[in-house]
């Protein structure tokens, strides 16, 4: 029984290790988040997760921007008696997306564009 209790406190009370605290209250360690086995690893794999978690709102702002830049296009063209989209653009920037990315550039390319699109 003594071992029992023993190990009962020790899953409700903080545990510190290397790589992280753990208590009983749902709180994982760095590297259960990470899927890390390592200390070493885990913070290797935080801290490049806060970069990319950066890069993603760079891409997000760039992406908003090129939202505005290509609503003011629409509206120019329509404007002049044009219609909201130019499929030929459409194709270039698709093929553009693709050179540089491969197929799944495509994909993305695809995104963008819907999300560029009937905005005015």
């Amino acid at each position: 029984m003594t071992v029992t209790a023993a190990a009962d406190k020790s899953t409700t009370a903080d545990t510190s290790t290397a790589a992280g605290t753990s208590t009983a209250a749902g709180t994982s360690t760095a590297a259960e988040k990470t899927g890390a086995r390592t200390a070493e690893a885990a913070g290797v794999i935080t801290g490049a997760r806060e970069r990319i978690d950066a890069l993603d709102d760079r891409i997000i702002g760039l992406i908003q921007e090129r939202m505005a830049v290509s609503a003011v296009i629409q509206e120019a063209r329509i404007a002049s008696g044009g219609r909201r989209v130019n499929l030929s653009r459409e194709m270039e920037v698709l093929d553009h997306y693709r050179q540089a990315l491969g197929r799944p550039g495509t994909a993305l390319a695809m995104t963008t564009l819907e999300l560029c699109r009937g905005r005015v």
